[in-house]
């Protein structure tokens, strides 16, 4: 489809997101009364704030933290594509953000052109990468200085706007666009809307970071099929430890 894209300067990435706490009540009043202010105009009737905040403060920056970060990137050896996954984890968010972008720089230095490629991640990952990264006080690096950037300007691989093929009117989840080109999904054990409940119910990171690693293979799959290439042999997915 696109005979200039480089698959091999491509760096995978994937985010998975929490409620900055495990419940409205745990909140400070202070922090109360912001998620009130925040979601009092749009919150559906008959519902009440505690629930909005379990359904909705995981994808507000303001009221979230990342607790994973996968990234991949693709390799060519013998005609077969390999996929090299490492994830970031941790409680700590400051401390995964400072790691991700060590990995990043070192990243640029050798590959200066390399962008992002995600799902969704021009309106989600990206944005909520760089929030998290001012409310640490860490500087932004220069490939995720976006402040005046117009959407078509970032330089990232967005794979639901390659989909939309320059139709903005509607959404597609990764499951659904990887069920319908025939790509194995990550939706085989947890979804997006249950990452919090394993977080601070089960306690169980590791299952995140399995889920947000599925998702990397998944998108560097799709990006494979929307560049007439085949899918990676299940062998050809080595996560790093």
């Amino acid at each position: 489809m696109n005979n200039s894209l480089n698959l091999q300067q491509l760096l995978f990435i994937d985010i998975e997101t929490v409620p900055m706490a495990a419940s409205f009540q745990a909140l400070s009043t202070t922090w109360q009364e912001l998620w009130f202010e925040k979601i009092s105009k749009t919150m559906p009737e008959n519902s009440s704030v505690e629930e909005i905040f379990i359904q909705r403060a995981g994808v507000m920056a303001e009221f979230a933290k990342i607790v994973c970060i996968s990234t991949g990137y693709l390799q060519q050896e013998q005609n077969q594509w390999k996929l090299r996954i490492k994830s970031f984890a941790g409680d700590d968010e400051k401390k995964l953000l400072e790691t991700f972008i060590t990995t990043c720089n070192k990243i640029q230095q050798q590959w200066p052109l390399f962008q992002f490629c995600g799902h969704n991640i021009k309106e989600f990952d990206i944005p909520f990468l760089c929030r998290r990264m001012l409310v640490h006080g860490l500087p932004l690096p220069s490939y995720l200085y976006l402040h005046n950037a117009k959407p078509w300007e970032v330089k990232a691989v967005d794979t639901l706007h390659w989909w939309r093929f320059g139709d903005y009117k509607n959404y597609t989840s990764l499951h659904l666009l990887a069920s319908v080109l025939g790509i194995p999904t990550s939706k085989d054990d947890i979804t997006g809307s249950e990452v919090q409940h394993v977080y601070y119910k089960e306690q169980n990171l590791q299952r995140i970071v399995t889920y947000c690693q599925k998702d990397v293979a998944v998108v560097a799959n799709i990006m494979l099929r929307f560049q007439e290439q085949p899918l990676l042999a299940s062998e050809n997915i080595h996560i790093a430890s």
